[in-house]
């Protein structure tokens, strides 16, 4: 195979998830009390590991390899995939072919260098999105939000570009996030006709998907762990004439990562509401998080306050919902006339 051999595909392949994780980034591992065998992520709060395997509910894909994780949750190709398990600083070129020194066969005193860092791509934006307008329509998201999303450049369709995957090609919806400058720097990808749930390889979790406050000197913060949730959130408040201007995060998941990035850049915000989901993860991350912030001299000053979709799993639901209830109601006055 070009660019690794055969022997150090094999190598690769036998490094489970939580080696690899153990090895380049134990600050994503995350115990929870109740289990004593059982690991999670930071990142990606509902993805357990246990037993040697690893399954991410929320994307209802699974794996065994650390290979398996790169490729099927960051979008790594697969010769990128396996120089990301083994080589902790970079390659050298020898006889034509990379050649990895691997912190899982070399002395633990040669660990101590700079993991490799991916290059982040943008996507390339699909000159007419009627995919990704139609998709987000029938999760119900208004079209007065979705314009908004897409002139400040956040929300785009583009094609997931990964030979080695079986998504290959298949049109996405990409929310972005930028930095100061107004660089993307960051991009969940979410499959239109596919069930793709994927942030782009090298993404800055820093700087995930935020739809701001008509004010940008808006104290309030509303934060969700997906962009659909939040654009949710954004229809509701359209379509029941709530009065709040405030800025909307995703967090990309339950991680605080982009949260606390977000509250560094914004130090005017005094009011923070987690919308995370009403389950088990989202309840248990939005209370650590909330715990998390108050023990920051930083944001100690800030209010924040867990407020879950009340009789629903998330924010889409509750909109789905609130349309259906609209529905049967003016079919109902209609077969009264």
């Amino acid at each position: 195979m070009p660019g690794v051999s055969e022997e150090q595909v094999k190598q690769a392949k036998d490094i489970d998830l939580l080696t690899y994780l153990h090895t380049y980034e134990p600050h994503e591992l995350v115990k929870p009390k109740y289990s004593t065998n059982e690991f999670r992520t930071a990142t990606h709060g509902s993805l357990v590991i246990s037993n040697g395997l690893w399954f991410w509910n929320r994307g209802k894909i699974g794996g065994k390899s650390a290979i398996d994780y790169l490729m099927k949750i960051l979008g790594i190709g697969f010769v990128d995939a396996v120089e990301t398990v083994l080589c902790s600083r970079g390659s050298v070129i020898e006889s034509g072919r990379r050649s990895f020194d691997s912190p899982f066969t070399l002395p633990v005193e040669k660990l101590e260098e700079t993991p490799t860092k991916w290059n982040f791509y943008p996507p390339s934006p699909q000159r007419y999105p009627n995919k990704a307008l139609s998709y987000l329509q029938k999760r119900g998201i208004s079209n007065e939000v979705i314009n908004r999303a897409m002139q400040d450049g956040i929300l785009f369709e583009s094609r997931y570009y990964n030979p080695e995957n079986p998504h290959h090609n298949k049109a996405v919806c990409a929310f972005v996030g930028k930095n100061e400058g107004g660089k993307i720097v960051f991009a969940a990808l979410r499959g239109i006709d596919s069930d793709l749930k994927i942030d782009k390889a090298g993404s800055n979790k820093r700087y995930n998907f935020t739809l701001s406050a008509k004010n940008p000197n808006s104290r309030h913060l509303a934060c969700f762990e997906a962009p659909v949730d939040l654009l949710s959130h954004a229809t509701l408040q359209q379509r029941n004439g709530w009065e709040w201007d405030g800025h909307r995060l995703s967090l990309g998941g339950t991680s605080s990562v982009a949260l606390v990035a977000f509250l560094e850049r914004n130090p005017q915000i005094t009011r923070v509401i987690l919308h995370l989901d009403n389950d088990v993860a989202g309840l248990t991350a939005a209370r650590k998080i909330k715990k998390e912030l108050s023990n920051n001299e930083r944001f100690k000053r800030i209010r924040v306050s867990v407020n879950p979709p009340r009789g629903a799993n998330d924010y889409n639901d509750v909109l789905l919902r609130a349309i259906n209830i609209e529905h049967e109601q003016k079919q109902t006055k209609q077969q009264c006339r």
